[in-house]
């Protein structure tokens, strides 16, 4: 079956060979930290034009590139770890994901020569057998004046557009700020436990997952908490 009609037209593609501050700034533009340079074995992408305004944070895309005399034909599985732009490029990859472009060592070899490559690519269903969606508590909150929250290991091709708390007191939910890429903030908290619940947009259409397990009210910065949900 020919299922190149399945990828879209990229222009070109430009690997990060030295490990520029796409991949090593601390946080990057998804406000993921470590996990945006090691989530997928270190097979990550910055984007430029798929960012849309941090919604595509968290993305996974198949990506391969059109030297048949060295491309993979199944090319390289990424997920978008943060924003980038190269010389009329579509992906920043990093070193890891570029090598997976070829065909073996010697072929990604000759892609690392050439830097910027033709490609295509499809956005993909992300896969992470045995673990639950994650909420990592970034690093700049502060129990109990501000908490700010980014949501890890999304299952399938959703985008989060949305995150709110409940709260207590008045018995409703309440909206959450998308501050930059995937991060999410809420100022003065309730106290105690803290409940989430996030907005998907995908195929199915768009809902609310709400989490089944609630963060600990002596959360602490830079902690993850297991929601003990999964999209499927």
């Amino acid at each position: 079956m020919n299922v190149l009609h399945l990828f879209s037209k990229a222009s070109e593609l430009k690997v990060n060979v030295d490990k520029s501050k796409a991949f090593c700034s601390r946080g990057g533009a998804c406000g993921f930290g470590e996990y945006g340079r090691t989530v997928n074995d270190g097979s990550v992408a910055a984007v430029s034009r798929l960012w849309r305004n941090g919604t595509g944070c968290g993305a996974c895309y198949q990506a391969r590139c059109k030297l048949e005399q060295y491309c993979d034909e199944e090319g390289t599985y990424v997920v978008v770890t943060d924003y980038g732009e190269g010389d009329r490029t579509d992906f920043v990859l990093s070193p890891r994901a570029y090598k997976k472009l070829g065909r073996n060592d010697k072929a990604a070899a000759e892609l690392f020569k050439y830097g910027v490559v033709d490609i295509e690519y499809r956005r993909v269903p992300c896969r992470y057998e045995g673990y639950n969606i994650v909420f990592k508590v970034h690093e700049r909150s502060k129990n109990p004046e501000y908490f700010a929250v980014v949501i890890l290991y999304v299952n399938g091709a959703y985008d989060v557009t949305a995150v709110q708390l409940w709260q207590e007191d008045c018995q409703e939910w309440t909206e959450m700020r998308r501050v930059y890429g995937a991060v999410f903030d809420y100022a003065n908290p309730p106290s105690g436990e803290i409940n989430l619940r996030f907005q998907v947009s995908g195929s199915a259409g768009i809902y609310w997952v709400q989490s089944q397990n609630a963060i600990p009210s002596d959360w602490t910065a830079g902690a993850a908490y297991d929601s003990q949900v999964q999209l499927t």
